[in-house]
């Protein structure tokens, strides 16, 4: 691996120069610039982070803090941080990944402590999040995945929940049906209200009221086996019911096996659609489940241009209401028109 000295010399510049082109110490012309990351990547040279830190004051490193759920990482989580990673990774930046389950707030502590971030990017918000009003405090930059109660004041990108709740029912009333049902996350799997399971119990149920339909919650399930138990204890108290939106992909496993155990087909007989689920995921049930999939990598990559923004400015203010971005419908084969008969072969 060549030295700074060496990249310098194939690139026929001064040593100084070229350190002000890897590092962003100071500006360097265009073609200039190119031609030294063209000789630093034809040598195979790496800036010294932690060096090149102590002249910038900037160590280009950001973490993404991510409180693990209980039921650990799926692939429409990680998505996220595949998207931010790519974003900070293309601006120059790298991404930390710290996922923790025990006491985030000590972990967020202990890694701004350290002196080696520049900032942090924040996921699963909390609507009274305790990890802003830290980070506020210490004057560290960060940005949110996500939203607090009060976000007015915060760099953030969401997911428009009030778009994903009509967009829920839309579909459904499109299809026929008038009696319809979520099963949430349980409030045990997220300590703390959780911003995504509380918003989209409110948007889908205000949707559902605004479109005059029947609308039943209060049976959420995370597992399985939660799941079966949601939709058996749902159809026995609501027979009408002909859809089901369901937000936990494990619970949705025991909401099919529950419909199978009790004869009905889906969609035939009980329309089930995913929220937050990504596509690929949703495709691996059979039948294929219709959702409403969560623009995971966008979120992920914009979240972090929003931090590395407030880097690059430090006058920099918040965006005023930050940024919403709505899900994409996909559909599947779990969704289609109710049959007039179904509610007698549910009862």
């Amino acid at each position: 691996m060549g030295s700074l000295r060496d990249v310098a010399t194939r690139a026929n510049v001064a040593v100084s120069t070229a350190s002000a082109a890897l590092n962003g110490t100071r500006p360097v012309a265009a073609e200039t610039k190119r031609r030294i990351l063209a000789a630093a990547a034809e040598l195979g040279y790496r800036p010294n982070v932690l060096a090149r830190g102590l002249v910038s004051k900037r160590t280009r490193i950001l973490a993404l803090h991510y409180p693990a759920p209980s039921g650990g990482f799926g692939l429409t989580e990680m998505q996220f941080a595949t998207g931010a990673a790519a974003a900070a990774s293309e601006l120059g930046y790298h991404l930390l990944l710290s996922p923790e389950n025990a006491d985030p707030l000590d972990e967020l502590r202990y890694l701004t402590g350290t002196g080696l971030l520049d900032g942090v990017l924040l996921m699963e918000v909390r609507l009274d999040d305790e990890r802003v009003a830290l980070l506020t405090e210490q004057n560290v930059p960060f940005a949110l995945i996500g939203r607090t109660r009060l976000p007015e004041r915060l760099w953030f990108v969401d997911i428009d929940f009030a778009r994903l709740g009509a967009d829920v029912v839309a579909h459904l009333t499109g299809l026929g049906h008038r009696a319809m049902a979520f099963i949430n996350h349980t409030r045990d799997a997220y300590a703390g209200e959780y911003g995504p399971v509380v918003r989209i119990g409110e948007e889908i149920a205000a949707a559902a009221a605004a479109a005059g339909v029947s609308y039943v919650d209060g049976f959420d399930a995370d597992t399985a086996e939660q799941g079966r138990a949601a939709l058996d204890g749902l159809l026995a108290t609501h027979p009408a019911v002909t859809a089901v939106a369901v937000f936990s992909d494990q619970a949705a496993v025991g909401v099919l096996e529950a419909a199978e155990h009790r004869g009905l087909h889906v969609p035939g007989d009980l329309t089930v659609v995913m929220v937050l689920t990504s596509a690929q995921v949703a495709g691996m049930f059979r039948p294929r489940l219709t959702t409403l999939e969560p623009p995971s990598l966008e979120l992920g990559r914009r979240g972090a241009q929003m931090l590395i923004e407030q880097l690059a400015d430090d006058t920099a203010g918040p965006p005023p209401g930050g940024e919403l971005v709505p899900c994409r419908l996909v559909i599947g084969d779990s969704s289609a028109a109710p049959r007039h008969d179904s509610a007698e072969v549910r009862a």
